[in-house]
């Protein structure tokens, strides 16, 4: 990754393609690693299908909302403690080794879960898979970036992000496989065992990181490693550039062992790399996206639509689309920079979730109105509505809020007044026998389809861009001697904001309504917009040692379309 910065009119994608009949053996080292990125997406994934099941399984879980929640969330958990403890191993004892590590931990709870006689057991196997997901959110798009020639680095790391939504699309494909067969829910949480085993035998198959060899010492076996990746006339450059990066830093810092937040935070590259790393994971977090991962059956619901099958369908295309938008994201993201796809990136996000905010909020003020002609032809009146003084004000939204069902006069024409009736399975079936659509998450609304767009155009703006910019800049934004521990503080990071966000979303929605959680988001990512244009700088093609020099001497950069010259510094 040491050397010139490629020309301009170079694609880097088409370079990718290329390398693969050229030199498989680059593509081979990405796509082994990668399989820890399909690990972390199936995980995120897989719990929210998987989870309908448990509670049919464990009647504790199914009465007691805590242990669901504990199901969810402690995977998250072990995911910061795993990213945490990841960067010191990363730079400890090397990023191959780490990954490795993190497929025994995710083989474990899988097993673990797969075999779960208690929920307590499962939440065990959830805090093991979450340790390995989070030492694998880091480990894999470093180890690409540092095994990885500079013209497609950023190609190659943006194929682990394909790979994390690869994997949450095959999650919901599995859920939907063994929706009829014995076990359901442990054979979603089982399978994830076997691309854990496969990348294990992979990975055993492989070298260790050069960069981190030459850190350590080890320079012949780097040299070596080096001399597959490169072509013959460009490893001699790239093996010098290398050993003069590493001595550099060696001879500066005085020793390699000796790293502590005081000396992070006191080296302004550093420092400077920390808050745009930090920043861009914060930022991709609290701009919703997990929300949309965890809960998309839930918002399409709360979109008006009844039906859960149509509501799992309709988040499988969502997760679709992202994947897709991940493949784009390997063509864009050394063709059109780093700074200027996030930046596209979020100016359509603010698009899309000021769509779902006007959606929303038309659903929530101009839902049907509650008929006590059509609630008195059943005998489950909702006790608010038989109670309430004001029951002619009554609409499907007050309904719902009073934890009731709402029961739509006639299924050709939903918005018509329809009846209150107490939400369960008796009063459900009482409702769809008369061929009525029961609503409990959301109203029917003529502009519901908007949000099912909205959804979709959120997630073909997020996904080529924040998606995939955080993770490709955290893996090459920081110098050699600190990258490991900087990673692991930026990957926790992401999941400290993707654990608040994803534990708040529906909370959110009770307190202030879901236009106005939306309109939240979107105010964040107008706040994301200036945070990019300030304090991110543009790593496209840019050698890594350069990258350092670039975050000692830039100060605010606002013109993030002007080219950067091999003699500018910005």
């Amino acid at each position: 990754m040491e050397g010139g910065v490629p020309d301009a009119d170079v694609s880097a994608f088409s370079e990718c393609l290329s390398l693969s009949w050229k030199n498989p053996y680059v593509l081979r080292l990405a796509f082994s690693a990668g399989i820890g990125g399909l690990l972390f997406g199936y995980d995120t994934g897989v719990i929210s299908g998987a989870l309908l099941y448990i509670r049919d399984e464990f009647t504790a879980v199914d009465r007691q909302t805590w242990l669901q929640e504990a199901i969810v969330s402690t995977a998250i958990a072990g995911a910061i403690v795993g990213a945490a403890v990841g960067g010191w191993m990363n730079d400890r004892f090397g990023r191959r080794t780490s990954i490795l590590l993190a497929d025994i931990l995710f083989l474990i709870g899988s097993v673990i879960m797969a075999a779960a006689p208690s929920p307590g057991v499962l939440v065990l196997g959830r805090v093991f898979v979450g340790l390995g997901v989070g030492m694998a959110s880091m480990a894999s798009p470093l180890y690409i970036s540092e095994a990885s020639p500079t013209k497609v680095r950023g190609a190659l790391v943006a194929l682990n992000s394909f790979l994390i939504t690869g994997g949450q699309f095959l999650s919901y494909l599995i859920n939907l496989a063994f929706t009829k067969a014995p076990g359901t829910w442990r054979w979603m949480l089982g399978v994830a065992a076997a691309p854990a085993i496969i990348q294990v035998v992979l990975m055993f198959t492989l070298p260790e990181s050069p960069r981190w060899l030459f850190r350590k010492g080890k320079e012949e076996e780097a040299k070596a490693i080096l001399r597959k990746i490169y072509p013959p006339n460009d490893v001699e450059e790239e093996i010098q550039a290398l050993h003069d990066s590493v001595a550099t830093e060696l001879e500066q810092a005085g020793s390699s062992e000796k790293i502590s937040i005081i000396k992070l935070l006191k080296t302004k590259a550093v420092r400077r790399g920390l808050v745009a790393g930090m920043g861009l994971q914060i930022f991709q977090q609290f701009t919703g996206i997990n929300t949309v991962m965890y809960y998309s059956p839930t918002i399409v619901q709360l979109a008006g639509v009844a039906s859960n099958q149509t509501a799992m369908l309709l988040s499988l295309i969502t997760s679709g689309l992202n994947a897709f938008g991940s493949i784009l994201s390997i063509y864009f993201i050394d063709k059109t920079g780093r700074k200027k796809l996030a930046l596209l990136s979020l100016c359509g996000c603010v698009v899309a979730l000021a769509l779902l905010t006007f959606t929303f909020r038309q659903t929530e003020t101009h839902s049907p109105m509650i008929s006590a002609v059509e609630t008195a032809h059943f005998n489950n009146t909702c006790p608010g509505f038989s109670q309430a003084v004001n029951a002619n004000e009554w609409d499907c939204m007050k309904c719902l809020k009073a934890e009731c069902g709402f029961c739509a006069s006639d299924v050709s024409s939903n918005r018509l007044p329809g009846a209150c009736l107490i939400s369960n399975d008796a009063t459900k079936g009482m409702c769809q026998k008369e061929h009525r659509a029961w609503y409990t998450q959301g109203c029917p609304s003529k502009i519901g389809w908007l949000a099912i767009v909205g959804l979709a155009l959120y997630i073909i703006f997020f996904s080529p861009g924040m998606g995939t910019v955080p993770w490709v800049v955290n893996s090459e934004i920081y110098p050699l001697r600190y990258r490991g521990v900087c990673g692991g503080i930026a990957s926790t990071t992401c999941w400290v904001s993707n654990l608040i966000v994803s534990q708040s979303f529906l909370t959110l929605t009770v307190a202030i309504g879901t236009a106005w959680t939306f309109m939240l988001f979107g105010f964040v990512a107008l706040v994301g917009i200036l945070f990019v244009l300030i304090f991110v700088p543009e790593t496209k093609g840019v050698p890594i040692e350069e990258v350092e020099q670039m975050l000692e001497e830039r100060g605010l950069h606002f013109k993030f379309w002007e080219k950067r010259s091999p003699t500018q510094k910005a």
